[in-house]
């Protein structure tokens, strides 16, 4: 008698799912590298930092803050990209499993065919200046299905989601007009770009640029870097 294949069971699909999902990340990373190199081919290099190209600087977002540090994970990246989106529940699974040896810091990188994704970083400076980086990061990505890709601005939805988050809104204006916060982004996209980022996400794991394919070969590099 035939018998019906087994079902599977959660932890397998959930296996399944997330070895998709770094195959879709993959995908995104490499188109978005050769839309970097298209769109920019003309465009002049922006000026590196005075002082050179830092991976981490004293103003850079760190999500973490270890005791003691045994290693730095830098992530460059653009709220407008769907790669983004996709690795962020693992990125803050991972946070929460080593973020008591690990530093995890964000940068900011816009990329050039994002029409909103420069905005979106503004937005997120903007809060961060009121001690609301992490709450703003998780409302754009949660929402992102519905502002990405879109041609006009999207600074008004933005603003609405700092209404929402309780932030006082005359210094978030303030903010995004204020030419230190553009200033702040544009410092971090210029490190990013002197560091060979072309694409989002781009992990550096103690100042060396990662190639991932698998969830099984990041946490090893973490497991390894943070004893």
């Amino acid at each position: 008698m035939t018998q019906a294949p087994p079902t599977p069971q959660p932890a397998d699909t959930a296996k399944k799912v997330r070895t998709i999902l770094w195959i879709l990340i993959a995908a995104v990373v490499a188109a978005g590298a050769i839309w970097f190199a298209v769109i920019t081919a003309t465009k002049p290099t922006p000026a590196v930092p005075a002082g050179g190209a830092q991976l981490v600087r004293e103003d850079s977002n760190r999500i973490t803050n270890p005791a003691t540090e045994k290693a730095q994970l830098v992530e460059f990246l653009d709220f407008e990209c769907e790669s983004c989106r996709a690795a962020y529940p693992l990125v803050e699974e991972l946070k929460t499993e080593y973020g008591d040896r690990i530093t995890f810091v964000q940068r900011y990188f816009p990329l050039p065919g994002h029409r909103n994704s420069g905005t979106a970083a503004l937005a997120v400076e903007a809060a961060a200046q009121q001690g609301k980086y992490e709450a703003m990061v998780a409302k754009l990505f949660e929402t992102q299905p519905q502002w990405g890709e879109k041609s006009d601005s999207q600074a008004a939805t933005f603003r609405g989601y700092a209404q929402d988050l309780g932030l006082d809104m005359a210094k978030y204006d303030a903010s995004v007009l204020d030419e230190k916060t553009q200033a702040r982004i544009r410092k971090d996209a210029s490190d990013g770009n002197a560091l060979g980022v072309t694409g989002t996400p781009t992990f550096f794991l103690d100042g060396e640029k990662l190639t991932l394919d698998t969830e099984e070969q990041f946490r090893q590099l973490l497991d390894e870097a943070a004893q």
